[in-house]
């Protein structure tokens, strides 16, 4: 497959990454895909007018303030030049300026690209490059930061800073006046950053109509009401708690999203308490943070209704703490950006919820688990779990390469993700069959980390294992032959230089004379582990 044709309107998905039409006529019929696009949703929640759409720290924002000023945020954007089908990538912590930035990309007919606060400018730039962005949306002090890099490497890139608190009058800055043409249900609605599990991420094409239907069905699974308090920890640029159901579930239903000062266990049971939170979503390493925290402190949780966790496998032992500590309904959810959600039901029996990842949200999810040759393992057998359905993407963005791989005949998507399926259809998630490391819920690629750290002067070469820590999480744990003597706080000191984010940095180091080897002369990651007890 040669590079993709991208159309110069950004918002049209390329034909090879298009649904056939035989089951895009049937997604439509049965009702997952709906004729609105996001833009049209976003003017519909305005008839929730007085309601308290969301509360920060310092304010709270009703559904007609905060849709107005994205409206007149999107009327600035257009004054400054934006136009229907340019990308632009977002970078803003949680809040309302995420929100507002959001929301003003898509009311004027762009393609927001989500891209996490902890990236850095090796990220931001192959993001920008990747999606050909023409914007880039950040807080004042990141978009200073980036301005002249972006200048020097991507001249067609405008920097920008966005902030709810920039008070627009209609005299300065008049409102959008309805949705630009050319939009449709079937056309991308916004560019999602994968996990990172082969190096750089890549980006997930969302649809008007699929990602509607992934918050929709989800916050009905969820039964959530307009009284329901949700409290956005994790950063909104996730699918997890933008969409599954995460905040634009909450709006779709007319309810209340929290945004805490900080992640901080304190913190965040502060504003449980202040502001009657109903449910919230958290990866396993939060949550058993929040869970020791709780060990010393007697926090009122008592308005919590549902705690979701996902981003990594939760503990059996973690689960049941959390169930006999908080006296609150536990979802389990392994989901993907790229699509397939599973969910434990709010009616699961215990043993199913503490021990099992759910299972599909759609019943037109198809589901394959399959061994080495792609062939199908029996239920219960452990192999790659590869899915397809009506909100699960075709191919990644401007990625031909990448695709071959990633997806098999008839559009399965090769999630990478080595599962067992339950007689019930519920899924049990063993880990990865690619060589990533998921650190607090964040998958990093080995090789991405492998290849920074052998440009260290330092450094001849380098290899990076995983080293598991309780509660199925992992460090990095870099494996390196040196030159002269290295230190942990050298190597990370060099991957600040790099512009790499600080996710990304190793936890450990080891210093090592050789590596061992595979037969045909690859380093031997598991005898590798193994001798070093990771």
């Amino acid at each position: 497959m040669s590079e993709s044709i991208v159309s110069p309107d950004r918002r049209i998905l390329p034909e090879e990454m298009r649904w056939p039409v035989a089951l895009a006529e049937r997604y439509t019929q049965r009702g997952y895909w709906q004729p609105e696009t996001l833009g049209q949703l976003i003017l519909q929640w305005q008839q929730y007018g007085d309601r308290t759409a969301l509360i920060e720290p310092d304010r709270s924002w009703s559904y007609h303030q905060l849709i107005n000023q994205a409206c007149r945020f999107a009327g600035e954007l257009r004054q400054r030049g934006m136009q229907s089908g340019e990308t632009v990538v977002i970078q803003l912590p949680n809040g309302a300026d995420f929100v507002v930035a959001l929301f003003a990309a898509i009311l004027n007919g762009a393609v927001p690209v989500l891209i996490l606060p902890a990236h850095r400018q090796r990220e931001i730039l192959h993001v920008v490059e990747l999606a050909q962005a023409h914007w880039f949306l950040s807080d004042a002090e990141q978009a200073g930061i980036e301005a002249q890099s972006l200048r020097a490497k991507a001249p067609d890139c405008h920097s920008l800073f966005s902030t709810a608190e920039r008070r627009f009058s209609a005299s300065q800055v008049p409102a959008m006046a309805g949705l630009p043409p050319g939009d449709a249900p079937q056309n991308i609605a916004l560019l999602l950053l994968s996990g990172g599990t082969t190096g750089l991420p890549k980006l997930i094409p969302r649809t008007h109509a699929d990602y509607h239907y992934n918050f929709r069905a989800s916050a009905e699974l969820c039964h959530v009401q307009p009284d329901d308090r949700y409290l956005a920890v994790l950063s909104m640029a996730h699918n997890f708690p933008l969409a599954c159901p995460g905040i634009l579930g909450i709006f779709s239903r007319g309810g209340c999203v929290v945004v805490p000062a900080t992640v901080a266990a304190e913190d965040a049971f502060d504003a449980i308490h202040q502001h009657r939170v109903t449910l919230t979503a958290l990866v396993p390493s939060l949550a058993t943070l929040w869970l020791d925290a709780t060990e010393w402190e007697q926090p009122d949780l008592s308005s919590l209704r549902l705690v979701q966790v996902g981003g990594a496998r939760l503990g059996a032992d973690a689960a049941r703490r959390l169930l006999a500590r908080w006296g609150c309904q536990l979802q389990q959810v392994f989901g993907m950006a790229e699509g397939l959600l599973n969910y434990t039901r709010l009616d699961d029996s215990p043993e199913l919820i503490i021990t099992t990842q759910g299972r599909p949200l759609c019943d037109e999810d198809e589901i394959r688990v399959v061994d080495e040759q792609g062939l199908p393992v029996g239920r219960g057998q452990a192999g790659e779990l590869l899915v397809r359905g009506p909100y699960t993407i075709r191919g990644y963005y401007r990625a031909p390469e990448h695709n071959r791989q990633a997806f098999a005949a008839e559009g399965f998507y090769r999630s990478g993700d080595r599962v067992r399926q339950l007689p019930g259809g519920e899924l049990l998630v063993e880990g990865r069959t690619r060589d990533t490391i998921n650190r607090h819920g964040e998958s990093v690629a080995a090789d991405e980390i492998e290849e920074c750290l052998r440009a260290h002067p330092l450094v001849r070469d380098v290899t990076v294992l995983a080293e598991t820590l309780a509660e199925q999480q992992e460090a990095i744990h870099a494996v390196v032959i040196a030159h002269s003597p290295l230190t942990l706080a050298e190597m990370r000191a060099f991957l600040e230089q790099q512009q790499v984010a600080p996710f990304k940095w190793p936890d450990r180091l080891t210093l090592v004379d050789a590596f061992p080897l595979t037969p045909i002369g690859k380093i031997n990651k598991q005898a590798l582990a193994a001798r070093l007890a990771v």
